[in-house]
């Protein structure tokens, strides 16, 4: 766990740092939505930008002004910093309207903070509906997120590197699947702070590096385990949420298990792999778009209920932790939506609010978990 903690809680990690001086380039991207296989078919390193380490909002909140998500504000605020000085590139997508401004506002700071924007800065855009327009929309933008990396890193990506990338990729999808299954099994093996970790992990890893680091934890994992003792087991959803300070806030600080999450970081689409056959392009644009359950893609809202049910029978979950960042409007209105009809089935469901990484409100959070789980105890009821 140790490889895994270390890139889940730092910015750069000792894998990064080897494969900087390699030679090897590397690019930050903001969103799950951005079809990592595409650069490491070009030999270059995808990083998930994330807004751990920040310690002020001076520079954010500049640019963005204080009343929206703080969780693209803190990626400003590192950019600002100096803390992605090691990227060669940065690919900005529209999940959400706060991270499609990072694109000008990190464009905007970039003049007043002297070499913070990577020379390569590419917009990706993603539409919010996966019918036959938007399907062709998507491979169009693959396409020419791809015409853009060859042309500026001087590289060539062919349909058999792509397959070769794809193939790698899935191969830690389906560690990943046997991971989810073993936080089902009444055996408690591993805890959600753990698994969190390793799946943030794998954001930041080089891939190799981290399928088999995965393949190895996850043949210790399987002998061993103790009881779960009684521990109530929770499922997290929400806001994107990079931070396994959280999930450690309600294990550690509640006695609580987390079995299942439902979040941009979290084990969310395990299992789902991408064929190794075909058009590599368009086997990419129906994974990531096609199969995707984040509530920004318009007219899903059924399918991402039923995902959640499924994965709440699968876990034998007792109780879903609803959590969004402050201002963050897509996740603030569909988990009122989800409290309604998980609640309308049986399922105890707790709505926080809250701001991202190093400025959440502990107390407060700790205190609204354990009210919540005095509440499961005493039958569910409201």
């Amino acid at each position: 766990m140790k490889a895994f903690y270390d890139a889940a809680t730092q910015i750069q990690n000792k894998l990064i740092f080897d494969w900087k001086e390699t030679g090897k380039k590397i690019v930050g991207y903001t969103c799950s939505y951005v079809p990592a296989e595409i650069f490491y078919a070009a030999d270059i390193l995808p990083v998930r930008l994330r807004g751990i380490e920040t310690d002020g909002m001076e520079i954010g909140d500049s640019y963005y002004g204080p009343f929206i998500c703080s969780f693209p504000k803190c990626i400003l605020q590192l950019a600002g910093k100096g803390k992605f000085s090691f990227l060669d590139g940065a690919v900005i997508t529209p999940g959400c309207d706060a991270m499609r401004r990072l694109d000008e506002c990190w464009r905007k700071a970039g003049e007043d903070y002297q070499g913070i924007v990577p020379d390569y800065f590419y917009y990706f855009d993603v539409p919010h509906k996966t019918e036959a327009h938007g399907m062709d929309w998507f491979v169009t933008e693959i396409h020419n997120l791809i015409k853009s990396i060859e042309k500026h890193f001087k590289v060539w990506i062919t349909d058999e590197k792509l397959l070769k990338a794809i193939r790698l990729y899935n191969k830690g999808r389906r560690a990943l699947k046997a991971l989810e299954g073993l936080r089902a099994e009444d055996v408690l093996k591993v805890s959600g702070t753990e698994v969190f970790a390793a799946t943030v992990a794998g954001t930041v890893i080089p891939r190799e590096d981290y399928t088999d680091l995965l393949e190895q934890w996850l043949k210790k994992l399987k002998k061993s385990g103790k009881t779960a003792n009684g521990k109530k087991r929770l499922m997290l959803v929400g806001s994107i949420s990079d931070e396994i300070d959280l999930v450690e806030l309600v294990e550690k600080t509640t006695g609580a298990v987390v079995v299942a999450e439902n979040l941009c970081f979290g084990v969310r689409y395990e299992g789902n792999e991408i064929p190794e056959t075909g058009d590599p392009v368009e086997s990419l644009a129906k994974h990531y778009l096609g199969k995707s359950v984040c509530p920004r893609m318009y007219g899903k809202y059924k399918e991402r209920l039923a995902f959640l049910q499924e994965k709440i029978g699968r876990a034998r979950v007792d109780g879903v932790i609803m959590q969004n960042i402050r201002f963050c409007d897509l996740h603030g209105a569909e988990n009122a939506l989800f409290e309604r009809d998980l609640e309308a089935l049986g399922i105890p469901c707790l709505r926080v609010e809250r701001e991202y990484g190093p400025l959440i409100e502990t107390g407060r959070v700790k205190l609204r978990i354990n009210a919540f789980l005095e509440r499961i105890a005493q039958g569910g009821k409201r």
